[in-house]
């Protein structure tokens, strides 16, 4: 455990244990329309998220279902079962104080529960499955020889964060958001998405929005979990088209004749492009944005006359008179470069879609077996949104400001018990009569049952082939 504080992991626990007897865990009451009339609710969103921790990993956290996930199979009673798979997961609870607590392992689902009930982490991120348990590492490596700690299996993942947009979003900027630049976390999801499925034929992906500011994709397919970090490299590099940086010389790696994956790609972000990116962040009515496309034709003439046109646009905008939208703007520019008829700009043409559209991959996080990422239903700290789950073929129509906050969903919980009482409720499903019961439908169908029964088509292989061998080794009866 590695901490940032003075006080130890068990001090800090029997002190936060202290303070929420001390201060309970409700914060101040506000209004509540509960059918038509007004009520209260006990939790305010502008409380402080962490004291809410302990109600939500007590009564909503799906911990069955994650358990589920993460054990691939290995929690049931199958002779190929490794009862010891889901304890040699590395999982790190980040604690309030920013108390970093690595290698944390546990048996089952029950006993993760009980450490989440008893450390109230404020996030927890998920590790790879090591050789031996994790808590057991110190050991293992001082018996010498060729005994290694190291991780043995992992799945694919995937980041794609917002602030790596900074430089051709012009409505926001850091960790903000909003519904003019969301549609660029749509498109990386789409072109991912189709990427990991048809061109490498993975099944099991499990898309997650990550409560702030950007997505989260796991692939978990068995051959994808046992790469190596070469071959995990070589995935991420296939998706990194956009080379970043605003004073890079070529900032997309294209060519004339595109791969036939980037030409597919190329229908979805144009398609965004001229619907969502171009009119919602006015990119040709923007003198900064205006300057960096014109700096990617390489034509001087061209680039003048187009200048020039669009800063005489710039004008008629500001004094309120006629003037011409992004849209009405950019097929002007296609048209002047047809005109041209220059294979160099047509390219300049794609390349500027591409810059401002193609995803942004955080290849680091995908590169190395031993990258830690935050966990499914996780609550993130600032916003108090759950990181819930997503279906990657209705991304378009995913809304993160419609992503339940703790806050909320313990009000929703209280309402309903209070409409129908809390005998009625089935333990470990009490997520189902909040908002946060269809991400939970969501998570379970669009994914967990795909997965599990590829794991339990994997098992009966594994039988099979094990059976093989034995009547294979079988002394002959003469």
């Amino acid at each position: 455990m590695v901490s940032t504080a003075m006080e130890s992991e068990e001090q800090y626990v029997a002190n936060k244990k202290m303070r929420l007897s001390e201060q309970g865990t409700e914060s101040k009451a506000t209004p509540m329309e509960m059918d038509g009339r007004m009520a209260t609710a006990k939790f305010d969103e502008t409380g402080r998220v962490h004291d809410l921790m302990p109600l939500y990993y007590g009564r909503l956290f799906p911990t069955n279902d994650m358990y589920r996930w993460l054990a691939y199979g290995h929690d049931k009673k199958h002779p190929q079962a490794d009862q010891e798979f889901f304890q040699r997961r590395e999982f790190c609870f980040t604690l309030e104080g920013d108390i970093f607590c690595r290698y944390q392992s546990f048996k089952d689902g029950a006993e993760l529960l009980a450490a989440l009930r008893d450390k109230v982490p404020e996030k927890i991120d998920l590790g790879p499955i090591y050789n031996v348990d994790p808590k057991r590492r110190a050991a293992y490596s001082s018996l010498g020889g060729d005994r290694v700690f190291a991780p043995v299996e992992r799945e694919l993942v995937f980041d794609v964060d917002m602030t790596d947009y900074d430089d051709v979003r012009t409505c926001c900027s850091g960790a903000d958001i909003c519904g003019k630049c969301w549609p660029l976390m749509t498109v990386a999801i789409q072109v991912i998405d189709r990427g990991l499925r048809e061109d490498f034929g993975y099944r099991n992906l499990l898309w997650v929005y990550s409560g702030r500011r950007g997505v989260h994709c796991w692939v978990c397919d068995s051959r994808a979990r046992k790469m190596s970090n070469e071959a995990r490299t070589a995935v991420a590099e296939y998706f990194s088209v956009y080379r970043g940086g605003e004073k890079a010389e070529k900032r997309v790696a294209t060519t004339h004749d595109l791969h036939p994956s980037l030409n597919t790609a190329f229908e979805v972000l144009e398609k965004h492009f001229l619907e969502h990116i171009l009119p919602k962040q006015e990119l040709l009515e923007n003198s900064e944005q205006i300057g960096k496309i014109l700096e990617m034709f390489p034509d001087a003439d061209l680039r003048a006359t187009l200048e020039e046109k669009l800063q005489k646009n710039l004008e008629k905008k500001e004094s309120g008179r006629n003037f011409q939208d992004s849209v009405e703007l950019w097929q002007e520019l296609e048209r002047a470069v047809g005109r041209k008829k220059n294979r160099a700009l047509f390219k300049a043409l794609k390349d500027v879609v591409f810059v401002y559209t193609y995803p942004r991959l955080d290849v680091e996080v995908s590169k190395h077996m031993n990258h830690l990422l935050k966990a499914p239903f996780c609550v993130h700290p600032k916003t108090g949104r759950v990181c819930v789950p997503m279906d990657p073929a209705k991304a378009d129509q995913f809304d993160p400001a419609d992503v339940p906050t703790v806050a909320q969903l313990l009000n929703e919980l209280d309402e309903h018990e209070a409409n129908y009482g809390k005998e009625n409720a089935v333990k470990g499903e009490e997520a189902s009569n909040t908002s946060m019961g269809k991400y939970m439908e969501m998570f379970r169908s669009a994914f967990l049952d795909g997965l599990m029964s590829d794991v339990k088509l994997e098992f009966a292989q594994s039988a099979k082939v094990a059976n093989k061998i034995a009547d294979a080794t079988k002394p002959l009866d003469w």
